[in-house]
């Protein structure tokens, strides 16, 4: 082979190298920018106007919508298809626990954040049945409600890890949904073991450190098994892998996470 023409293939074959890692640099960076985008349903102007300022001071939150009522938040939450809904409960003409209902049912993908008053167990668990991620109380402060977007948006769940299992338990056992039909689980031998440690109350890094795996692996498996089951939240997988028989409450024992709550990340 011509020696001179060799430097000048080497020279093409890296600088297309180049090109091609600067691209997908470029790829890499704008995945990372991409900016979580939360639909607001409270039924005061003012607290709806305040939390969208609070939120976008956040570089990786943007506000697309905003609703007065729960018929508007699900209308809206349609047309936008927005990462996460923080919703309020009590709102006029479609309460925030039928809103999320509604929700989940058109966009199944979209993690509901509910702030509600009240933490009766009773009431979390029609949260959790209407397809919340979790719940945050009123009084809650503005960056804990920051962290529980990203929270939820991670596909964890704002749920405290030793009352997990209790409430999966009345959720599994209420008399307000019928048990699904038996079939067989969608999911291979690593994600059942995942799920199964998502209803202990692990956060991703507990898992992945119980696992022996990283965290983005943790967090790929997570995506496969929210595809496959069409669900938006780990709440949601756990509590319809329970009602499914995929996995057994005598399997998740309450207060096993060390953690307070879910990881963010």
């Amino acid at each position: 082979m011509d020696e001179a023409y060799m430097p000048r293939e080497l020279a093409i074959f890296f600088a297309k190298s180049y090109d091609k890692s600067q691209a997908e640099g470029a790829e890499r960076a704008e995945k990372a920018m991409e900016k979580i985008r939360v639909l607001i349903a409270d039924d005061h102007p003012v607290l709806r106007e305040g939390m969208r300022q609070i939120l976008e001071k956040e570089p990786d939150l943007e506000v697309v919508d905003m609703a007065g009522d729960g018929e508007e938040a699900v209308r809206l939450a349609e047309e936008s298809s927005p990462d996460v809904v923080l919703m309020d409960i009590v709102m006029p003409r479609l309460s925030g626990i039928e809103a999320t209902r509604g929700i989940k049912k058109v966009i199944p993908s979209t993690a509901v954040l509910p702030l509600t008053a009240y933490d009766d167990e009773r009431y979390v668990v029609g949260l959790l049945e209407a397809g919340a991620a979790g719940y945050l109380l009123k009084n809650a402060t503005s960056r804990e409600i920051i962290e529980a977007i990203r929270t939820v948006h991670s596909g964890e769940s704002v749920l405290h890890p030793a009352a997990t299992a209790r409430l999966l338990s009345m959720a599994l056992h209420s008399q307000t949904q019928a048990p699904l039909p038996k079939a067989e689980a969608p999911l291979t031998e690593r994600e059942l073991e995942i799920l199964k440690l998502a209803a202990r109350g692990m956060g991703n890094k507990e898992i992945a450190m119980e696992l022996g795996i990283s965290v983005p692996t943790v967090k790929a498996h997570l995506v496969n098994i929210f595809n496959r089951m069409g669900v938006g939240s780990r709440t949601e997988a756990v509590l319809q892998a329970l009602r499914k028989g995929w996995v057994k409450m005598d399997t998740i024992a309450p207060g096993t996470s060390p953690s307070s709550k879910a990881s963010a990340h």
